[in-house]
């Protein structure tokens, strides 16, 4: 079995830990030979291309395939990789992210692909958009969508999002959850010397976030709070993962505020060093207002704390209220607010709902879970 990958660019993120997890373990699978095709990484994300280019012919940089919209380089990287597929002969090429997902999947038919798979990652279309926008992503997607042989989603509310768009019919789509490596998380703890280094007291009640620093990821929403929260819970502090354009921008609203000592900035951290983070915040929040179903979520389940997320895309499907966290409406400040002074001042809710998604996390995020359903589903998709 021959399977090609294309995505975007490898930046740090979750669609790009999803993909590379899936290739390297197909990759490892008997009678299976994966490849990886991506566009180049740029960006204050950060890269992850080293963890597959020390694997010898695992990975094609398509210097041409990048995420802004530019006609004459679009064109050019759709040669290109119609090109690549016609050398390697993939019996399936799998898509993922939206520029890669709708060019891939285009070069995959005119390459005479035998399978199409796409996996959503998140909706690339939607009200977050201007009018304009929207109605360009949502037409590149049904175009993309008669391309495709089938959709994975990393939660159902993609697969309910595309068909109520009209992009392909129910029995095309599959539900795969996206695998992280669970052990790391699981052990995780709260270390104090990891607190003292960021300026975090032992008693201190962490509030964490795990997102780009950009728009959409709800970082303002939280700063809205945070004056009455502190108020409210004195040895309250935000300990902010990751970096992004609007870092700067954040640092002085904290200051404007007068927050600025209960803010923590973390910067751009490698993937490794997320679990022992995640292990010394009391609680996350999760406030994006486009994300599929987003790693912090399964990551903070995983690692034993309990989420408030907003009712965002697939966040309902991980974060059951009132069992691993709470789950509330997009937006809804004083309910956001009063949730995380319920965790602060409730410690026993805080280890039940932590023990309930530690149990969820072993049973559904596994890379081997991952790649398996993968590999079964290509099986039953009639690859030989």
């Amino acid at each position: 079995m021959r399977v090609t990958h294309i995505i975007t660019r490898l930046i740090v993120g979750g669609a790009q830990e999803n993909t590379i997890a899936s290739v390297l373990g197909l990759h490892g699978l008997p009678g299976v030979q994966a490849h990886l095709i991506s566009g180049p990484t740029s960006g204050p994300e950060g890269s992850l291309e080293s963890l597959v280019a020390s694997v010898p012919g695992l990975l094609t940089l398509v210097p041409t395939l990048v995420r802004q919209i530019d006609p004459w380089k679009d064109f050019r990287a759709l040669l290109h990789l119609t090109r690549l597929l016609r050398e390697q002969r993939p019996d399936v090429v799998h898509t993922h992210s939206g520029k890669a997902g709708v060019l891939g999947r285009l070069a995959a038919r005119l390459a005479r692909v035998p399978l199409v798979v796409h996996t959503i990652h998140g909706p690339s279309f939607g009200p977050f958009q201007g009018w304009l926008s929207n109605q360009l992503f949502t037409a590149a997607e049904r175009v993309a969508g008669r391309c495709t042989d089938h959709f994975v989603t990393v939660a159902d509310a993609m697969r309910d999002q595309y068909l109520q768009a009209g992009i392909g019919r129910p029995g095309q789509y599959t539900r795969i959850w996206s695998g992280f490596p669970l052990k790391p998380f699981i052990t995780a703890r709260n270390d104090l010397e990891l607190r003292r280094r960021y300026g975090i007291a032992p008693t201190d009640f962490v509030v964490g976030k795990v997102a780009r620093l950009f728009q959409l990821k709800g970082h303002d929403d939280l700063f809205a709070v945070a004056t009455e929260l502190v108020q409210a819970c004195p040895n309250i502090k935000f300990l902010l993962v990751g970096n992004g354009e609007w870092r700067e921008r954040f640092e002085h609203l904290a200051q404007s505020l007068g927050l600025r000592d209960r803010f923590v900035f973390t910067g751009l951290v490698p993937p490794e060093n997320v679990p022992p983070l995640i292990g010394i915040m009391d609680m996350v929040v999760h406030l994006s207002r486009r994300e599929g179903l987003a790693r912090a979520l399964s990551q903070s389940l995983a690692t034993g704390r309990p989420v408030v997320a907003y009712d965002s895309d697939g966040a309902r499907e991980v974060c059951l209220d009132g069992q691993t966290g709470f789950l509330i409406q997009t937006g809804d400040l004083e309910t956001l607010k009063r949730r995380i002074l319920d965790l602060a001042r409730q410690p026993e809710l805080r280890h039940r709902m932590g023990t309930r998604g530690q149990e969820l996390a072993r049973e559904w995020f596994s890379v081997s879970n991952m790649v398996t359903s993968i590999h079964s589903l290509y099986r039953q998709l009639g690859v030989p």
